[in-house]
């Protein structure tokens, strides 16, 4: 009976990351994953500075556009545009990145199963037996679960969550003239629902067409979706793939361990609170998880995440907070200086949210803000004391 060093289970960027680190460093290393590589994921693909720097020098990414321009819209109306001299974000098709990924993995000496489900895990202090729904077991002395924010290893773990949201996809096959109209450009609208956005990412041949709102007004989060795609004269393109998912956002007190189990990306909870930008967490938090196995110490992967992402994330729920009741401001910051010029910080990768809301004239900003009345309602069955405890 083989017991390996290291079972990872899932097969996105998050478990990629944590295989590939691990298995550079010795451990003997096997990935699972119910899917077979390439697959299609729903997800906008754009990866920010940060998501680079994560996988520079370790993949060629498989870019479909860089973006340098960025169109923004108040529910479709008060738009403008802004420019910047270096692209901002990279597009990609998540089948074609993680599938990077995945070579990069086995070329480290990771082994990767696919077609495998996993149904539960048993701890024992000598390991962990992973059983999976053919009915065999695989025994690992660790095991980082990567397998989403419903999947079992969040589960047997234990995480909770504060936030969830439901995001709401199409991948519209576009004619060259619609692709020359967005190439380079991609646009965020701000929505009607308290906090939710849309954005179209252009991908050469494609448009990832998309809105994002808190779970619990479904209807009015499909109607926006239909009047986004209407607005930007897409209605009658038949979509390749029309898709939604949920996003999760871990309680700032949820556990990332539980014995010699460790959760990380999705299924850890880990991603930005506003944008809901998670690749980045993903590649992070795997690769920390990869590196504390190899150095013999779980704890450390707790202690790495509370010190390099918790802080991002708790200024990023923040900044939703102030999104949601008072997006007309949000958006008329933006068309300021200092508010496009934190934008393009963020999108590089040279400036996280935690710093620039650690600004005096920042935080001097939020309070006024927070004596402002909302101009709308919150979040649909939300008051406003839960809005800082509790979210979905």
């Amino acid at each position: 009976m083989i017991t390996w060093d290291l079972v990872v289970v899932g097969a996105g960027p998050a478990g990629l990351c944590a295989a590939r680190v691990a298995a550079a460093r010795g451990v003997r290393t096997l990935v699972l994953d119910r899917a077979t590589h390439p697959r299609y994921k729903t997800c906008g693909g754009g990866l920010i500075g940060t998501s680079l720097s994560a996988v520079a020098g370790r993949i060629e990414v498989p870019a479909h556009d860089r973006v340098d321009r960025v169109t923004f819209t108040r529910d479709g109306r008060r738009g403008f545009t802004r420019r910047h001299r270096t692209p901002l974000v990279t597009m990609v098709r998540r089948d074609e990145f993680d599938d990077r990924l995945r070579g990069a993995a086995v070329t480290a000496g990771a082994e990767v199963r696919e077609g495998v489900a996993v149904r539960g895990l048993d701890q024992d202090p000598d390991g962990v037996r992973v059983r999976l729904a053919d009915g065999t077991t695989v025994h690992a002395r660790t095991v980082i679960g990567a397998d989403g924010s419903a999947g079992v290893t969040s589960r047997h773990v234990g995480v909770r969550f504060r936030q969830v949201d439901l995001g709401l996809e199409r991948e519209l096959p576009v004619p060259p003239a619609e692709q020359e109209r967005w190439r380079g450009r991609l646009l965020l609208d701000w929505g009607a629902v308290p906090g939710s956005y849309g954005w179209v990412f252009p991908k050469g041949g494609s448009l990832t067409v998309g809105v994002i709102a808190a779970r619990g007004d479904g209807e009015r989060t499909r109607a926006y979706l239909r009047d986004f795609v209407d607005r930007l004269g897409l209605s009658g393109v038949e979509p390749e793939h029309d898709s939604g998912h949920l996003t999760r956002c871990r309680a700032d007190d949820a556990p990332l361990r539980r014995g010699r189990v460790l959760v990380v990306g999705d299924a850890a909870g880990l991603l930005e609170p506003w944008s809901r930008e998670g690749i980045s967490y993903a590649l992070r938090s795997g690769t920390l998880a990869g590196a504390a196995v190899a150095a013999g110490d779980p704890e450390r992967y707790e202690r790495d995440v509370r010190d390099q992402l918790v802080p991002s994330m708790r200024a990023g729920h923040r900044l939703l907070e102030v999104f949601e009741r008072r997006p007309d401001v949000f958006h008329g910051l933006l068309a300021t200086p200092a508010g496009w010029t934190m934008f393009v910080r963020f999108c590089q990768g040279r400036a996280s949210f935690d710093t620039a809301l650690a600004r005096p004239p920042v935080r001097a900003a939020l309070a006024v803000l927070d004596r402002v009345p909302p101009i709308r309602p919150r979040r649909p069955g939300v008051g406003a004391r839960a809005l800082t405890d509790l979210r979905g």
